[in-house]
């Protein structure tokens, strides 16, 4: 009787780490989007090297993260990446603003940081980020000291 009174409690003990870990994994889920109430809009930037940006990938201004990376492809006749971004619509970018790629430390995941510029006129639902800075691959800068070093 005491063997099977164990194993009951066992199971409920079991049963209740499982709800737990998936109520925290749906929440962690959930925080990734921008959430299902909010009102989005779209931008799109056009970089030369994208580096290792993937889908999903957070927007941030000054820290903050205020969208995500929802579409790469790569335009046939430029052979540059068009990023396509969802931005919450309670933050407005104006037309001369400015996209980066950046890490988040030294080897880190990647991220497309966003600076506003100073012009009065907005950038709308499907609007063009024109100012880019791609990202900076580690490899190549390596390479490039190694080449100065070999020649100096």
């Amino acid at each position: 009787m005491k063997r099977i009174l164990m194993d009951f409690w066992v199971g409920v003990f079991v049963l209740i780490g499982i709800t737990c870990i998936s109520i925290l994994s749906f929440k962690i889920a959930s925080k990734s989007n921008l959430g299902i109430n909010k009102h989005v809009y779209s931008l799109h930037a056009r970089f030369n090297n994208i580096g290792s940006l993937k889908l999903n990938a957070p927007v941030k201004v000054s820290g903050l993260t205020i969208g995500r990376v929802t579409n790469i492809e790569l335009d046939p006749k430029t052979y540059e990446a068009i990023v396509t971004m969802q931005i919450d619509d309670s933050y407005k970018f104006s037309t001369d603003s400015s996209a980066q790629i950046l890490t988040i430390g030294l080897l880190g995941e990647q991220y497309v940081g966003l600076q506003s510029g100073a012009d009065s006129n907005y950038l709308g639902d499907g609007g063009q980020i024109t100012i880019t800075s791609s990202a900076l691959v580690l490899e190549n800068l390596i390479g490039k000291f190694l080449t100065n070093v070999t020649n100096k």
